[in-house]
């Protein structure tokens, strides 16, 4: 690992009285996203840490009234943090076979207008990459996903679409994702699949988990 990298400080904030955001440096990564992980664990060993959970480049960890000083927590953290220790999972590879372009997408128009692309290429550049998931949150089953190409990042939309389907194929910023349920988005929405991610009745109720990756297959791609 770079040193200069590894020596790049965190951020810890305080969310409430109860709980604290530790935030990595850098940019998104699996790299970083290992050493979350491996935080997650460490942290889980604290006496006065009640529960964590991992997100997207940050770790929330809450803590119950045994905690008399904040100060040594985010210190422990901080050193742990540099230690550089990172944890790896086998996990499944799940591939999604996508409708892009049409009414499944939407957007795909504007992500062709802000990068200069076919959506041919946007096709292609969205569908090769293996994405690695991250952290899950947002809604039930969604999962936040790492390693997509930078040439089709594309800025949230201005005025968030009030409802899209569940199993939207979205891109927003330097992230893509896929909807778990119907619900309000930001992002550009440029495809659909049939996959179910959360289903209340079944065990487990979560389809993918951290350490899992996601493959998009070209169903469609419709004009």
């Amino acid at each position: 690992m770079d040193p200069a990298r590894q020596l790049q400080t965190p951020q810890i904030s305080w969310l409430g009285t109860h709980a604290v955001l530790f935030e990595a440096p850098g940019e998104l990564s699996l790299e970083n996203q290992q050493r979350i992980w491996a935080l997650a664990d460490y942290a889980q060993e604290l006496n006065a840490i009640r529960g964590v959970v991992p997100g997207m480049n940050n770790l929330m960890l809450v803590f119950g009234p045994q905690l008399r000083e904040g100060a040594s927590l985010f210190e422990q953290l901080q050193r742990q943090w540099q230690r550089g220790e990172s944890k790896t999972f086998s996990g499944r590879v799940i591939e999604l076979d996508v409708t892009y372009g049409g009414e499944p997408g939407p957007h795909i128009c504007d992500v062709a207008e802000h990068t200069g692309m076919t959506i041919q290429e946007i096709v292609q550049r969205h569908s090769e990459p293996l994405y690695p998931v991250y952290a899950l949150g947002s809604h039930p089953g969604y999962c936040y996903l790492g390693n997509m190409d930078p040439a089709i990042a594309t800025p949230r939309r201005s005025t968030p679409v009030q409802s899209i389907p569940g199993g939207s194929v979205s891109i927003g910023g330097v992230q893509t994702g896929v909807s778990a349920s119907p619900g309000p988005s930001g992002w550009n929405t440029i495809g659909r699949t049939d996959f179910v991610f959360f289903d209340a009745h079944a065990e487990p109720p979560v389809r993918l988990q951290p350490g899992d990756s996601i493959r998009f297959r070209v169903s469609r791609v419709l004009a």
